[in-house]
């Protein structure tokens, strides 16, 4: 990011190809609208080009990064819904759990059986209050530590600490069937 504040264009290439999927994973999972996702991760890029002078290394670039998008989705919920329900078909007429599912080269059965875990997480992950949903994804997601998730968010350590533990007891409770 320095690289890039000083002026080298292919530096911004460079972070866009290492975080733009990780950015985009966490949005499309939060608001699960692939129009809207993109629609919020431009803004989240454009954001970062806006704020780019100002840049100061005070974390890491992925937890600065994964706190503008965190803000533009807390911007979104304050004007929408707060998330459409996870089991609805997309745009392009594929239920997003399966777009989780094995890939299609494993037999019929075992498909089945990953489409209904993958239906059992989005269900699991859907029931969690936004919190500590938000939490999960950005440790799932973004691969983001406990204190980066409580910087991010802008909440105490110990708060971001108790969000992940109570996410993964209820997902670790919904999904056990499956265990």
């Amino acid at each position: 990011m320095l690289a890039f504040v000083a002026g080298d264009a292919q530096a911004f290439e460079m972070l866009y190809d290492r975080h733009a999927m990780p950015v985009w994973r966490f949005v499309q999972r939060s608001v699960q609208n692939r129009a809207v996702t993109d629609d919020l991760v431009q803004d989240v890029w454009f954001n970062l080009l806006r704020h780019a002078p100002s840049y100061q290394p005070r974390a890491r670039f992925r937890t600065w990064l994964f706190t503008l998008a965190h803000h533009r989705l807390v911007d979104h919920w304050r004007t929408h819904k707060l998330h459409d329900s996870l089991d609805a078909d997309s745009e392009d007429g594929a239920a997003l759990a399966d777009t989780l599912a094995a890939e299609s080269g494993f037999g019929p059965e075992r498909r089945l059986g990953s489409s209904e875990q993958a239906q059992a997480l989005l269900d699991a992950l859907a029931a969690l209050p936004a919190a500590q949903r938000e939490a999960f994804l950005l440790q799932a997601e973004a691969g983001m530590s406990v204190a980066d998730i409580a910087q991010a968010t802008d909440v105490p350590l110990e708060t971001a600490r108790s969000r992940l533990r109570y996410a993964r007891a209820q997902l670790r409770a919904a999904l056990e069937s499956f265990a």
